[in-house]
């Protein structure tokens, strides 16, 4: 499975979370320590925000541990929320298109996680993709199909964290109509520049891994933590929201629903 993390807070460079430390996202591209596998090397990106609405946005295919460019951003880059993502294939081809973050419009979105028997539902849910979106469909992942329908939702009114849970109920009615017995497995952020959105979720007892270290000034949300600072590192519960905007963080409970291929 794939490591990612997601920054809010006072502007550091990239390189910070990225690089610098012990177990930073580039180290987790060789020696992940709780995901399926320790090497995560099929593509990586980093997406931020800066002076603009719209963050910028770098992805690469070659891994992140051998990419000088990515060292060369992270060191010059300061945001006060970006997203840095480490990519292991699940099915799908190791292309750029692939890598996370998505963008679209003022939003980033990453994933770490598996729809079970993506390939027997994939030209169906793609098919809830409406049609004034179905154009920034440029990759062939899970990943990015459940990001536009979940954005669909935001655009007609939906909360984020809604639009989460409508997208993979989407992907969960699909998955129980074609009798697929593998879980869909969840843990994604979302942000639109001043808020980040993320979720552990899984439709079995075994949801991906992922922790929230808040430091006042900051807040970090990570598939594993990136430094030895421990005491502040706390894995977020199994079906859970963290909404994380100008210091303030709430977690409720995470419930996915019935979507729209009911």
């Amino acid at each position: 499975m794939c490591r990612f993390l997601a920054y809010s807070g006072v502007p550091v460079f990239l390189e910070d979370l990225v690089a610098a430390p012990c177990h930073s996202l580039i180290h987790q591209s060789l020696h992940a320590t709780e995901a399926k596998t320790g090497t995560n090397g099929d593509g990586f990106g980093v997406g931020w925000y800066g002076d603009r609405s719209e963050p910028g946005q770098y992805r690469e295919v070659r891994p992140a541990w051998s990419d000088e460019n990515l060292l060369s951003i992270a060191r010059q880059v300061r945001s006060h929320l970006f997203f840095a993502h480490v990519r292991a294939a699940t099915g799908t081809a190791t292309t750029r298109a692939n890598c996370h973050p998505f963008a679209h419009g003022r939003h980033l979105f990453m994933h770490n996680g598996q729809i079970g028997g993506y390939g027997l539902i994939r030209r169906r849910l793609e098919a809830l993709i409406p049609d004034s979106l179905y154009s920034a469909r440029v990759g062939t992942t899970d990943s990015e199909a459940l990001f536009l329908l979940a954005l669909a939702r935001i655009e007609s009114g939906f909360a984020p964290g809604a639009a989460l849970a409508a997208a993979l109920g989407d992907a969960l009615d699909l998955m129980r109509q074609s009798g697929i017995r593998e879980p869909l497995r969840c843990a994604a952020a979302i942000a639109d520049g001043d808020t980040i959105h993320a979720v552990r979720w899984s439709s079995d007892a075994r949801p991906p891994s992922l922790y929230l270290c808040d430091r006042g000034d900051s807040v970090v949300v990570a598939s594993e933590p990136v430094d030895a600072s421990r005491d502040c590192w706390q894995a977020l519960p199994c079906n859970t929201l963290v909404s994380i905007r100008a210091g303030t963080v709430a977690l409720t409970p995470f419930e996915v629903g019935l979507g729209q291929a009911a």
